[in-house]
């Protein structure tokens, strides 16, 4: 979103045009790829080494072994929090901690080294920001009687459908298809519903009876019920942003992993501190933690996550089991929520792929990134490999931009950050240490990496405005991403129609909206 999914919406929006020249420009690039290889400077390296440089054109593209391996690790460095904080998005919906945290790092690693075999770029994946939420709380928690294993079933389906826009190039008729203002609002609308979830998670934002939200009591020591414990976690979580946002300024290398990592230690040392006076809440926080042997989360994962889509993931008896829920809003829940995850895939890939390789003059001569529709091809096969390890859809992460900055040029780099996420699946135990406030710290920052697309949305234009807010208020407040944005796409139909405006709307619009209006009207 992130950093993460983020300001890379904004461009591909911007820049229409290029992404429309996406399939001519990567086939003249491929024709054109015989010329380029015979014209590259022959490797320094002999053997294997050699080998290895020619397959990936390392010295082709005016780099070597270290500056792909730095970039490597800059681009691990700067994602590699997704572990934790999938993880613990995902341990909230009924699997542990270790087995979500093996099929992230799977997830991570199939599409991290199909980006460097496949495509043979310097871009890494892993299960995106957003559309993690998008699958814990819209589906999982937000559809009566869905489970994990059923939530499988929507990924899988979003990676086929990718798959066939893909490979058939009618990726390009969908993007067009959703209005320009909701496209903008969608990343707005996702950044904060995720940050929302970060300030809940370390009770920066509590329930109020009066209001439903609001701002934690914590710090306030003349009510009664203030206590040194339920202090710490808000008070780490807001550090920690600050912290992150001032790395971020002074462009450090990894900053929400160093952010995250710092609001570690300082929530273990204010702990620590409160048990010195026997404050309850701190001491039950020691008492709990417990360090398992790494491959424990490897069993979880074999039990608890890889398969389930197939083993367990087409029984909808839990749903249908609910009252008012049948064969028929099945089908429409299935159509409109996996299709919802591909737009947001798919504008998501589109753009960070744009952002990222405009960054590390990746891009061809019509402004395309190159190997454009490899890059997405990889996407799609990632995306439905990890619905089948048990993790939320794979994408591009624009943090891949970190990485290309530091002089990676090929998939040599996309390699590196693949092995070092494959050391990493054995790191579990020391990862699951790393407290919720602390991870909540990342959560917030990319919500506010996330708003930068908000000030390219039309807002002197009444009608703009109204689709555009429509669609990230409602994902907010209505806690759900998919209404969000059905609702914004129905505000857009509805405006075009009674400002006499119809031919504007498309086809494949109108068929859109009428698949989120039976949803809304019917489940």
């Amino acid at each position: 979103m992130e950093e993460d999914r983020n300001g890379s919406w904004t461009e591909t929006a911007q820049d229409e045009q290029p992404v429309e020249k996406t399939a001519a420009a990567e086939q003249t690039a491929e024709e054109t790829q015989p010329e380029a290889k015979s014209t590259a400077p022959e490797s320094p390296h002999k053997g294997f080494l050699g080998k290895v440089d020619n397959f990936f054109g390392i010295t082709a593209a005016g780099s070597t072994f270290k500056v792909e391996i730095i970039a490597g690790l800059t681009t691990f460095m700067a994602m590699v929090y997704i572990l934790m904080v999938n993880a613990g998005f995902f341990s909230l919906a009924g699997i542990s901690y270790g087995a979500a945290y093996i099929a992230t790092a799977i997830g991570a690693i199939a599409g991290t080294m199909l980006m460097a075999f496949l495509a043979k770029m310097p871009l890494a994946q892993a299960s995106g920001m957003g559309i993690n939420a998008y699958i814990v709380f819209s589906i999982i928690g937000g559809i009566p009687g869905m489970t994990y294993a059923n939530s499988m079933i929507f990924v899988l389906l979003d990676g086929v459908i990718f798959l066939v826009l893909t490979a058939t190039g009618l990726r390009k008729k969908i993007f067009e298809a959703i209005p320009k203002a909701v496209r903008l609002a969608i990343p707005v609308g996702i950044g904060m519903f995720i940050a929302f979830i970060g300030f809940q998670n370390a009770g920066v934002i509590v329930n109020d009876d009066s209001t439903l939200v609001g701002f934690t009591g914590a710090f306030n020591v003349l009510s009664g019920g203030w206590s040194y414990g339920a202090m710490i976690a808000p008070l780490v979580c807001l550090l920690g942003v600050v912290a992150i946002a001032i790395l971020s300024k002074k462009n450090v290398k990894g900053a929400i992993l160093w952010g995250i990592l710092g609001s570690a230690v300082l929530y273990y040392a204010l702990t620590g501190l409160g048990c010195a006076w026997k404050d309850e809440t701190c001491l039950a926080f020691f008492e709990s933690i417990s360090i398992a042997n790494p491959f424990t989360a490897f069993a979880d994962w074999g039990t608890q996550s890889v398969g389930q889509v197939f083993a367990n993931g087409f029984d909808f008896s839990g749903y249908l089991a609910v009252e008012g829920q049948n064969a028929g809003s099945l089908i429409l829940v299935l159509f409109t929520s996996a299709l919802s995850l591909c737009m947001i895939d798919m504008f998501d890939t589109i753009g960070t792929l744009y952002g990222a390789c405009s960054k590390g003059e990746l891009l061809d001569e019509n402004g395309v990134p190159k190997n454009m529709n490899k890059m997405m091809l990889a996407d799609a096969i990632a995306t439905c490999t990890g619905a089948i390890a048990g993790t939320s859809t794979v994408t591009t992460f624009v943090e891949s931009s970190s990485g290309v900055a530091a002089g990676g040029k090929t998939g040599f780099t996309a390699f590196t950050t693949g092995v070092l996420f494959i050391l990493a699946m054995f790191l579990s135990p020391i990862a699951q240490l790393i407290p919720g406030p602390a991870t909540a710290t990342a959560l917030v920052w990319v919500g506010v990496l996330m708003m930068t697309s908000v000030k390219d949305i039309e807002w002197h234009d009444p009608a703009e405005a109204l689709v555009g807010f429509a669609t990230f208020i409602v994902m907010i407040l209505g806690y759900s991403i998919s209404k969000g944005i059905g609702i914004g796409i129905l505000a857009y139909v509805l405006v075009k129609l009674c400002t006499g405006k119809v031919k504007e709307i498309t086809i494949p619009t109108y068929v859109i909206a009428a698949l989120f209006l039976a949803t809304f009207i019917l489940t």
